[in-house]
């Protein structure tokens, strides 16, 4: 745990809703010192513990409250409060403006406010947050999904990661992403809309993405259902010359 490297665990990668054996986007940055749940979608928790006890967690980042990447963040803190652990401290988590109110106003059952901050110290993100987890900053940037939503970039003494959360092809994403060791970046969408606001990736934009920040690997995730992974790697691989790969569940990755 205390190597400058880190390593990038698939808990989840399935949209809108969990697959037979893959929960929705989820995943788990460990190493430096830190364990990070990133993102909360539905059935992560469960896959979380193969790996680490909500109790051992140092932070939980969530990149935007739709309910594939935070709805876990509910029975979290039913296991986080009632159940057969017991927390030294809440739990940082950081998340969009509103998700304290969110959380509280989803889980409250009588007249009295559920205390969600015995669960989670929640911190809001805004674009350019910073936080130190470990050995590990984590750098949020603000990205183009229609909603409050962010990107967020790991890094450590020699090692960085990007995930991209759910974007657009945005220059917020790029920057954030450029010379990265290894970019996690959405697919959802098979072609661009052709009427209203683009507020996914494409594979062939993901590749673009990496592509123009120099990335030194692509794993592409968060694959819509109009599209198998295999089809989302070659296309993404069209427009990349480095390494993609597909995040399937369970899947761990080193990073440096």
């Amino acid at each position: 745990m205390t190597s400058e490297n880190f390593s990038l665990t698939v808990l989840g990668s399935a949209t809108p809703y969990p697959s037979v054996g893959n929960p929705c986007s989820g995943y788990l940055v460990s190493g430096a010192g830190a364990r990070v749940w990133v993102d909360a979608g539905t059935g992560t928790l469960a896959e979380l513990q193969r790996h680490v006890r909500l109790d051992e967690l140092d932070a939980i980042w969530i990149s935007h409250l739709h309910a594939d990447h935070s709805a876990d963040l509910l029975t979290a803190y039913y296991g986080a409060l009632y159940a057969d652990i017991r927390l030294p401290a809440p739990i940082p988590l950081y998340g969009p403006p509103g998700t304290a109110d969110r959380l509280a106003h989803f889980l409250t059952n009588t007249s009295v406010r559920s205390p969600v901050e015995s669960a989670f110290a929640i911190e809001e993100l805004h674009d350019g947050h910073s936080a130190r987890v470990g050995a590990l900053t984590l750098t949020s940037r603000a990205v183009a999904h229609g909603m409050p939503a962010f990107a967020l970039r790991v890094e450590a003494e020699s090692a960085s990661m990007v995930y991209s959360g759910d974007t657009a092809p945005c220059t917020a994403l790029t920057s954030l992403a450029e010379g990265c060791d290894v970019l996690l970046c959405e697919a959802d969408s098979a072609d661009v809309p052709t009427a209203g606001e683009q507020v996914h990736h494409t594979p062939e934009n993901a590749g673009d993405t990496a592509r123009a920040a120099q990335a030194g690997r692509l794993i592409v995730t968060h694959v819509g259902r109009s599209l198998t992974p295999e089809q989302a790697v070659a296309s993404a691989s069209t427009r990349f010359d480095g390494p993609v790969d597909y995040a399937a569940p369970a899947t761990t990755f080193p990073v440096g």
